[in-house]
């Protein structure tokens, strides 16, 4: 039994479509590829890539899908791992006026949009989860963000921490995340990356890839 190791941590990722002003989203190529791209490089060792799913760039009305898919990832779909401790969400999103990653800290229960989501949706506002309180409630992952924000810095990357993730799409699916890895024993992180046209596509895969490995290797 010893020799084994720990049991392996299993990293789902997701990305979005496009939206409002931004026509093609880089996030939903990132995911896309991520996996054939890990697989030609090597994962690194104890690292499982689950599942890569891409999301509509929405709030409420996306709001069964993306409880699907975050419920697929704890319910015997991937039953190598018991361990829900041991599952890792990973939600990237773009902000198109950034010059380089973020990695987000925290999500606020405000559901305020610039812009109507992609199904027409435009809250100014509203609490996201009415029953946790206020607009000003704030949920934390429990990953370490500074550490991994530190590996990630060392590695070559033009990375930050951020504790204000907006007030679109990207805070509202990164607050239900939070929510359900409290509830579920997982984590979840969310990822800020800027366009293509700020930071070249192959460079942005070898970050997706750096940080799956990144987070590994704090199990």
């Amino acid at each position: 039994m010893g020799s084994e190791g720990p049991p392996a941590v299993i990293i789902h990722v997701t990305g979005f479509k496009k939206f409002h002003g931004v026509s093609e989203n880089p996030t939903e190529t990132i995911v896309s590829n991520l996996k054939e791209y890990v697989t030609k490089k090597g994962l690194p060792k104890g690292l499982i890539l689950g599942s890569c799913s891409i999301l509509e760039t929405a709030g409420q009305g996306a709001l069964s899908p993306l409880y699907q898919t975050l419920q697929s990832a704890i319910s015997g779909v991937d039953s190598e791992s018991s361990n829900s401790g041991r599952t890792v969400w990973v939600h990237f999103g773009v902000n198109s006026g950034a010059t380089r990653f973020a990695i987000e800290k925290q999500a606020v229960n405000e559901a305020t949009f610039r812009c109507p989501d992609e199904l027409g949706w435009k809250p100014q506002k509203a609490p996201i989860i009415p029953a946790d309180g206020g607009i000003s409630h704030m949920r934390q992952t429990s990953l370490p963000v500074e550490e991994i924000t530190n590996a990630l810095t060392k590695m070559g990357y033009e990375v930050m921490t951020s504790d204000d993730a907006g007030r679109f799409v990207c805070n509202y699916v990164y607050y239900h995340s939070l929510r359900f890895a409290e509830q579920k024993g997982t984590k979840s992180l969310f990822v800020h990356v800027p366009l293509f046209s700020t930071i070249d596509e192959e460079t942005q895969m070898r970050f997706a890839a750096s940080l799956l490995e990144v987070l590994a290797s704090l199990h």
